[in-house]
């Protein structure tokens, strides 16, 4: 089949490369977000999609708006089938009336729980144990598609939504692979999601990052986890924000009756940093104070940035 994709962060790398490489199969380029990030001399950083295709020679299609300015375009392309996966926009029935075989995206979640844009640091950040792929059918609404195939992937104890993000990349583009030949061939499956059971999903930015320490070690560990690589999860002490990258349940005999927020005993060079939340120790295994480089909780103590009996500031989300 003639395929164009849909595309923009590392997440749709694994499923492009797929199509790339397949005898199978024809890529006639990559649709992805217009430029916007640049570094500090003002040079255009390419997002990891639109590099791929340009280190392949692919054509690539930059749309501020593709449901206004691509139509046509896309037309004049052709293709038999278009796969999105974190493109980044909302698709027009015009645009998806276009291919053949219509439009499937690789999403993060097992539909249809997590629709929206941050189905995986979602489940993260509410404890779930477990998540997968799902390959459904693009319609207009916010992926409320049929399910035409899914895989579930346990989710590890201490994984962050970046590392969960990575093997969730490598699992949709294998399953990816058989879904086109599947439709192909004509013995896709498709299946009409639970509708009533589904839970939206929107970007998580800094504001929604604050940690409240009167929560649980639990759920701070989750939040933690799942704001790690972006928008990265902060606390503040003394005036200054302090980012927080990773962390891990403490044991219970640590609890202490000091102030949710306190750094308590036995944090040490040796041992670690431990916080007291509610009813329970948070242990910070990984930390960035402004303007420095990623640290050990070990190696914040041993160079005196905090010390037994400092309060971090609880961060109220309203």
């Amino acid at each position: 089949m003639k395929v164009l994709f849909l595309g923009t962060p590392e997440f749709g790398i694994p499923s492009l490369q797929k199509i790339y490489e397949s005898d199978k199969h024809s890529l006639l380029g990559v649709v992805c977000q217009p430029d916007k990030e640049t570094d500090r001399k003002g040079n255009v950083i390419y997002s990891p999609v639109k590099e791929f295709a340009l280190t392949h020679n692919l054509p690539v299609y930059q749309f501020d708006k593709i449901s206004r300015d691509g139509v046509e375009i896309i037309r004049d392309i052709a293709p038999d089938i278009m796969v999105t996966a974190s493109y980044g926009q909302i698709l027009s029935q015009e645009i998806i009336d276009i291919p053949k075989y219509g439009i499937i995206n690789v999403h993060g979640s097992l539909l249809p729980k997590y629709r929206g844009a941050a189905p995986v640091q979602a489940a993260i950040i509410n404890g779930e144990t477990e998540t997968g792929i799902t390959i459904m059918r693009t319609e207009a609404g916010l992926d409320t598609g049929d399910i035409i195939k899914m895989q579930k992937l346990s989710i590890e104890e201490d994984e962050t939504s970046g590392e969960l993000m990575n093997r969730l990349a490598v699992l949709g583009a294998e399953l990816l692979i058989t879904v086109l030949g599947e439709i192909e061939n004509g013995i896709a499956t498709y299946t009409e999601q639970m509708h009533v059971d589904a839970t939206i999903t929107r970007k998580f930015v800094k504001k929604n990052a604050g940690l409240n320490f009167e929560k649980s070690a639990k759920e701070l560990k989750c939040q933690i986890l799942g704001m790690n690589p972006e928008p990265i999860a902060y606390t503040n002490l003394a005036g200054k924000m302090i980012n927080i990258y990773r962390a891990k349940i403490a044991p219970a005999e640590y609890i202490t009756d000091q102030p949710a927020g306190t750094i308590i005993p036995p944090t040490c060079a040796k041992k670690g940093l431990f916080v007291q939340c509610h009813s329970s120790v948070l242990e910070i295994t990984e930390l960035q104070f402004p303007g420095g480089k990623v640290m050990s909780g070990k190696d914040a103590i041993n160079g005196n940035k905090l010390k037994i009996g400092d309060r971090f500031e609880t961060n109220i989300i309203e």
